[in-house]
């Protein structure tokens, strides 16, 4: 029979549980407390038992069960006296839904409370064998009602600051209820939610390590409206479900539950009751951190970083990206050097970059995926930088030596689609809830995916506060926004039939623009001088436009168009590019109008499509490697910024695959051909070294005034040229001979004003592989008409190269 013991018995001494240590990342137990003074005996209260309390253990913070240290058997209770009445039963339906999970107020009928004849105590705690109440002058052992519900009634006359003894099978620990506690998220988070205008959703949502009621513990919430009932599960409940249900709070749609004792390192799901009583086990959409895969839980994470960018953060938007030298080095983190960690590739990544020149690194997505051949395009934790090479706080270490080395970061963010795993995003709740209620608008044609809903507010507010999050937390200084073309069509790879019109009966999906508009606006408030960039491959008007302006908002686009003009006619054989020249120079028609990146990606590189140097035509490997260095030298001189994937640097000849990651051994010095391809890299770094010192090609790269053409008809010569012209009037001459010939005496048409030219750059150097046709000699402009313009250059053009010139 449950009881109350009095002073005036003779008190057993209380077993102590030996301690355990916590579970990983789970809080460290406090001190036993000291033993609870005599109290005098009133008939109003309950008396104390004068005995020392067993060593405080949060439940939260045990170790699994299988980890747990046998113990000699507990002592044999001795039958307590009459003193704790049964509580009021629950109603059965009440306890069902308890029991059940479909209960939207567990704190209602869970934890202590006044009313009649005392305060009424219910504790639900699975398999335990029995549950006491202790506080200070209290110890009260509640009554077993079955289903690991117990309860009691003690005469009190209001709730005492108490904690839970729980004793199991073989265990006994000492616990704070969590039912005893406020709800832990404010009035001002919940109305921002329901406005779906909470810019830090991240510090409302997910799992909070903090203190609430001076009790250390984690925050639990999650946006699931259409649950009939959520649970939070884990680690430290043994994964059992019925143990700590959740609150609704309102009509808001976010459930509540602070559990004291959880810290970082925790493993947890959410148990939700879907609308027609199902159950379905899922990971936390705004999770800071996940399993490694393929396990699939959240992690509970609390950053300790301690940024050391300060510099690098100040000074990032003291010059707007379209304005400044921008050349991309694309990487996929996990294959660069495949196994190594964030810290490890931190180590290695920075100077490697640095030592090429490249502004900025863009890193294929890296948040958290299960399958790895998605490269990180298949999202399941939005706001989870990936296990697989470390902790978020690892990430923010590589990104801090790369600020430290002076290189940007842009981070690829994929807010088109979602996979369909059962654990993750996909009908959430029970109901379609991130992805269109509309099947038709809800898959993904292409990827087997959904697409998320933008019109509605709690979506677009998640990815709103995803791309602040990644810019906030991670100091990411751009995002590059993948797929934007499948987000802004409605009929994007659907055939007819298989969408439905807008509102005004067009094909363009108003929401998606919307929340771009809203995405990129809210980005450059937030986050002076990040850059948005726009995977965008049709001629959607306005881009790169200002939103108030009706535009779409990023900072650039990348050009599609132009490298798969560019790249078709560099796999002509030279005698058949005569036919193809206007590939090279259509893409001055559109180049201002909008502020482009001009990419050679990774989508560029893989399944059959070859890497850059084997798309040039021929089996002579010297004309392919020529071509590959003057392909790039008229990139580099092209309006629009650079972007490059790992490999192409060097000429890799094989496609990149992201089980082996680039072909490192072609710059051994064992292997034969090294030379070759140590020769290509050292022209990437020689490109980027030249171009960042000279601002006629980046100052002035998205207006007509940077540029004029010289030479853009010489067909039957596959010759290009043309001048770039800084804010200073300070120019450099491009010159692209796309033959692999020698053409000596070619006249190219130059400003009479210049009375030198020196050769700045020549692809076809010997110390990058070529042929060693240059200019030794600065060249000085002849009164001889060529193209149009008074005076002109008597040139050499290499075979198969670029050359840039100077005054």
């Amino acid at each position: 029979m449950a009881a109350i013991r009095r002073l005036s018995e003779p008190a057993r001494p209380a077993h102590r549980v030996p301690p355990t240590p916590p579970a990983p990342g789970a809080l460290s137990p406090p001190p036993a407390p000291p033993p609870a003074p005599e109290a005098p005996e009133e008939a109003a209260r309950v008396s104390a038992a004068r005995q020392p309390s067993p060593t405080v253990r949060d439940e939260a913070a045990t170790a699994p069960a299988a980890a747990k240290k046998p113990r000699t058997p507990r002592a044999r209770r001795a039958a307590p006296p009459h003193g704790v009445r049964p509580a009021p039963a629950l109603a059965a339906g009440e306890r069902a839904r308890l029991l059940e999970g479909r209960h939207h107020d567990p704190h209602a009928v869970l934890g202590a409370r006044t009313q009649r004849g005392g305060v009424a105590f219910r504790v639900l705690r699975p398999h335990a064998k029995a549950v006491t109440v202790i506080a200070k002058g209290l110890r009260a052992e509640l009554h077993d009602d079955g289903d690991g519900l117990f309860s009691g009634l003690l005469p009190l006359t209001a709730v005492p600051d108490y904690r839970l003894l729980v004793a199991y099978e073989s265990d006994e620990i000492e616990v704070h209820d969590p039912y005893r506690f406020l709800p832990s998220l404010g009035e001002l988070d919940l109305h921002l939610i329901g406005e779906g205008r909470h810019e830090r959703l991240w510090t409302a949502l997910g799992a909070e390590p903090m203190e609430h009621q001076g009790v250390a513990g984690t925050r639990f919430t999650v946006w699931a409206p259409n649950a009939q009932g959520v649970r939070v599960t884990g680690d430290f409940s043994y994964w059992d479900s019925v143990a700590y249900p959740m609150r609704s709070l309102g009509s808001s749609g976010v459930w509540e539950l602070f559990l004291p004792g959880v810290g970082a390192g925790t493993l947890y799901k959410y148990d939700i009751t879907r609308p027609d009583g199902s159950h379905t086990l899922r990971a936390d959409p705004m999770a800071r951190s996940a399993e490694v895969p393929p396990a699939n839980a959240s992690v509970v994470a609390a950053s300790q970083y301690e940024w050391q960018d300060t510099e690098w953060m100040a000074r990032r938007g003291a010059r707007a990206p379209h304005q400044a030298p921008f050349s991309v080095y694309e990487l996929h983190l996990a294959s660069w050097r495949p196994g190594l960690s964030y810290r490890q590739l931190a180590e290695q990544l920075p100077s490697y970059v640095k030592e090429l020149g490249f502004t900025h690194v863009e890193m294929m997505p890296v948040a958290e995926h299960p399958f790895g051949g998605s490269w990180g395009y298949q999202v399941t934790g939005f706001y989870a930088p990936t296990s697989r090479m470390g902790t978020p706080d690892d990430f923010r270490f590589l990104v801090d030596s790369l600020h430290r080395a002076g290189i940007g970061v842009i981070v690829d963010w994929v807010p088109a689609h979602f996979p369909r795993d059962d654990w993750a995003l996909a009908e959430f709740d029970g109901r379609p809830l991130y992805e269109h209620q509309d099947p038709r608008r809800a898959a993904h044609p292409d990827w087997g995916t959904l697409e998320f809903d933008y019109g509605r507010k709690e979506v677009r507010n998640f990815l709103v506060a995803n791309a602040v999050y990644w810019c906030e937390e991670f100091h990411v200084d751009g995002l590059r926004v993948d797929a934007v073309a499948s987000m802004l069509y409605l009929d994007y790879s659907r055939s007819e039939g298989e969408w439905t019109p807008n509102e005004h009966g067009g094909r363009e999906n108003l929401d998606a623009v919307a929340f771009l508009q809203e995405m990129n606006a809210t980005v450059y408030r937030r986050c002076p001088g990040v850059v948005t960039i726009a995977e965008e491959s049709t001629a959607w008007n306005g881009v790169t436009r200002p939103t108030d302006g009706g535009g779409l908002g990023f900072g650039l686009k990348w050009n599609m168009g132009w490298m798969h003009d560019t790249l078709r006619y560099m796999s002509k054989e030279s005698v058949h590019r005569k036919y193809h020249h206007h590939d090279m120079t259509f893409g001055m028609i559109y180049a201002f109008s909008e502020n482009y990146v001009l990419p050679i990606s990774h989508d560029e590189v893989v399944h059959g499509k070859r890497s850059l140097v084997s798309k040039m035509p021929g089996g002579d490997w010297w004309q392919q490697r020529a071509a590959h260095r003057a392909y790039l030298g008229f990139m580099w001189a092209h309006p629009g910024k650079q972007l490059l994937f790992m490999g192409q640097e060097f000429a890799q000849g094989s496609e990149w695959s992201e089980t082996y990651g680039p072909d490192w051994w072609l710059l051994d010095s064992s292997y034969a051909a090294a030379g070759d391809h140590r020769g290509v890299r050292d022209l990437v770094r020689d490109l980027n070294r030249t171009y960042t010192a000279a601002p006629a090609l980046w100052e002035r790269d998205t207006v007509p005034e940077g540029f004029a053409w010289v030479e853009a008809d010489a067909a039957e010569d596959n010759v290009f040229a043309f001048l770039r012209y800084a804010q200073d009037g300070s120019q450099l001459l491009a010159v692209s001979n796309f033959s692999p010939v020698v053409r000596h005496g070619y006249r190219i048409g130059v400003p009479e004003e210049v009375p030198l030219w020196h050769e700045v750059l020549n692809t076809d150097l010997e110390a990058y592989g070529g042929s060693g046709v240059h200019h030794g000699q600065p060249l000085r402009p002849e009164p001889v008409p060529a193209q149009g313009r008074p005076a002109s250059l008597r040139m050499t053009l290499p075979p198969l190269a670029t050359i840039w010139l100077r005054p």
